[in-house]
């Protein structure tokens, strides 16, 4: 393809796979560009040189000379602006910018954008099955899956974006019609000076954007906005007018809209006080563009959850069963428990399998919830039996494997029970990482027979 010759060159900077899909918009517009990578042999190279011939690639450190050619750099989100290059450069005058405007500029569909320290996948996710049980053409992506660039569509009726801080830095002209900072905490203080400078990063979601939905229980999520724009909570409490969260309704408690309660929190696949947030966040999004009440309750009794992420499996042989693979810590472990733990009913317990390469952590928090909420542990693994000289507020027993570990949860499991792996761990004693040990786990689970 012959590039179309004009003074606004732009210079894509990091070969991911963020970079890679600004190289194929550009190429694929005839518009003049290069591009940079700060590795000297970046494994995307031959990749860029066979789908993009005739466009100049330089590898190594940048040169700020070299970028200054350009009049704009389109910045990947694993680049810092901190690169002395990068800053002289905008000094000179160049625009800093990245996929995301390139997106906006061509999106013809609303946006819905979602950032947040943790939960964004999940909530992204949810707000996009709400949108397909609504029969929505909705696009999907972002952080979480395919790049933005990779999911314009002139058919396409909504997008729902999860976006990193770092995405996010180089973000001038969302404009989306939904947007919200999920909730905050200390990430990424290698990358940004304070957690301010994280904190200024996360708010430039709400740029112009229609409607900002904050979290009431996380002050940090509350924005600075344009007058006029409108604002819809979400959070744990009993909710105001025109608000999300939580009310007690016929003795249980209920997801609810201001003084309507809209659905029993039992209805829902996913549990815990943090997925009711998650569930709580998707409604105030997807209420903000329109989005019919009854398919949003439909798409929330029906998911799962993120695969590997505190999953529900399935009702089995009496139990809940949710694969939590991806609890390789102890402070993951510590939520699932917690927030498993607040939905259990009269004599429900969880019975906790755990246990793999511990990396030298201490496992004693975990005494307080498996004493709240546990029935039994099942350990597997090379740290199994540090976790079990750790915990003594319920009894334990060991599993060579994960098959025998689901069969020997499945014993101890009484009516209404949840059974959790979630291994405070990593896997690579027994597995090639998580996802095995998740898949795994569903497999055995899938195979029980019941009495």
């Amino acid at each position: 393809m012959s590039l179309i010759a004009t003074d606004n060159k732009r210079v894509v900077i990091g070969l991911g796979q963020t970079g890679m899909a600004c190289a194929r918009y550009l190429f694929a517009r005839g518009l003049a560009f290069f591009a940079c990578d700060t590795r000297d042999n970046p494994p995307a190279a031959e990749e860029f040189r066979r789908q993009f011939p005739g466009v100049p690639l330089y590898c190594g450190a940048l040169d700020a000379d070299l970028l200054s050619q350009a009049s704009e750099m389109l910045l990947s989100p694993g680049v810092g602006q901190a690169d002395p290059a990068i800053r002289q450069a905008v000094e000179r005058g160049v625009r800093l910018s990245g996929d995301i405007d390139l997106f906006c500029q061509q999106a013809k569909a609303p946006i819905v954008a979602i950032t947040g320290s943790n939960a964004k996948s999940t909530v992204t996710t949810l707000v996009g099955e709400m949108a397909l049980a609504a029969g929505l053409n909705v696009r999907v992506g972002g952080n979480l899956g395919t790049p933005v660039l990779d999911l314009l569509d002139d058919s396409a009726e909504l997008y729902v974006l999860e976006l990193s801080s770092f995405q996010l830095e180089t973000t001038n002209d969302l404009r989306a019609a939904a947007a919200t900072v999920l909730n905050i905490s200390p990430d990424h203080l290698d990358r940004y000076d304070s957690i301010q400078g994280y904190h200024a990063a996360k708010h430039r979601i709400y740029r112009g954007c229609g409607c900002a939905v904050t979290n009431r229980d996380d002050a940090l999520t509350q924005p600075l906005v344009a007058t006029g724009t409108k604002i819809r909570s979400f959070g744990l409490s009993k909710p105001d007018l025109n608000q999300f969260g939580l009310m007690e309704h016929q003795g249980v408690t209920w997801l609810a809209r201001g003084m309507q309660p809209l659905l029993d929190v039992r209805e829902m696949k996913i549990r815990g006080s943090h997925n009711q947030a998650n569930a709580l966040a998707a409604l105030a999004l997807g209420e903000a563009v329109g989005l019919p009440m009854a398919s949003m309750l439909e798409a929330l009794k029906s998911f799962a959850g993120l695969k590997h992420r505190c999953q529900w499996v399935a009702s089995k042989c009496g139990a809940q069963w949710y694969n939590d693979t991806k609890g390789t810590n102890v402070g993951a472990t510590l939520a699932a428990l917690n927030g498993l733990g607040a939905t259990l009913a009269g004599d429900e317990k969880i019975i906790l399998i755990a246990g793999g390469v511990g990396k030298g952590q201490s496992f004693d928090e975990l005494e307080k919830p498996m004493g709240l909420f546990g029935r039994e542990l099942v350990l597997i693994g090379e740290d199994g039996p540090n976790i079990a000289a750790a915990i003594n507020s319920v009894p334990h027993r060991f599993a060579t494997s994960m098959a025998d570990a689901v069969a020997q949860a499945n014993e101890i499991a009484q009516a209404g029970d949840v059974v959790l792996l979630s291994p405070a761990c990593a896997s690579f004693d027994m597995f090639s990482g998580y996802p095995a040990r998740g898949d795994a786990f569903v497999a055995a689970v899938e195979e029980l027979t019941c009495d």
